[in-house]
């Protein structure tokens, strides 16, 4: 049961960037119209996607995903400053589901964190 629990709290947060990089990477007005605000249009767009999708993949390798946790909290946590600082909870109509993703991708990142809390600690040693 711990297993499929654990296993549960990894691939949410992988499945949401990953299928948010369809959108960073053909370019949708959606995805265009956030970083031109943030006025990192393309490069931010396109860093931020190859960010998620490098996460992504690292939250799937059971050894690598306290770094892949790592990575999609720092990233969340961009996304959720800047929904609060300068795009607002709700983007272009959307019913605040950008910001609500972005929150549950970071809490669940933010656990695996802490549940491997001692693999980074380890590395101080």
């Amino acid at each position: 049961m711990k297993k499929a629990v654990i296993w549960i709290v990894r691939l949410v947060p992988a499945i949401i960037l990953l299928q948010t990089l369809f959108f960073k990477f053909t370019g949708a007005e959606e995805s265009v119209y956030i970083f031109t605000t943030l006025r990192a249009e393309p490069y931010g767009r396109i860093g931020s996607g190859v960010m998620e999708l490098v996460a992504a993949i690292l939250l799937l390798i059971p050894s690598k995903s306290h770094w892949g946790a790592f990575l999609g909290a720092g990233v969340m946590a961009g996304a959720i400053a800047s929904h609060l600082f300068v795009l607002g909870i709700e983007v272009k109509n959307d019913g605040s589901t950008l910001f609500i993703l972005a929150v549950v991708t970071f809490v669940l990142c933010a656990a695996i964190v802490v549940i491997n809390r001692n693999k980074f600690f380890n590395l101080l040693k």
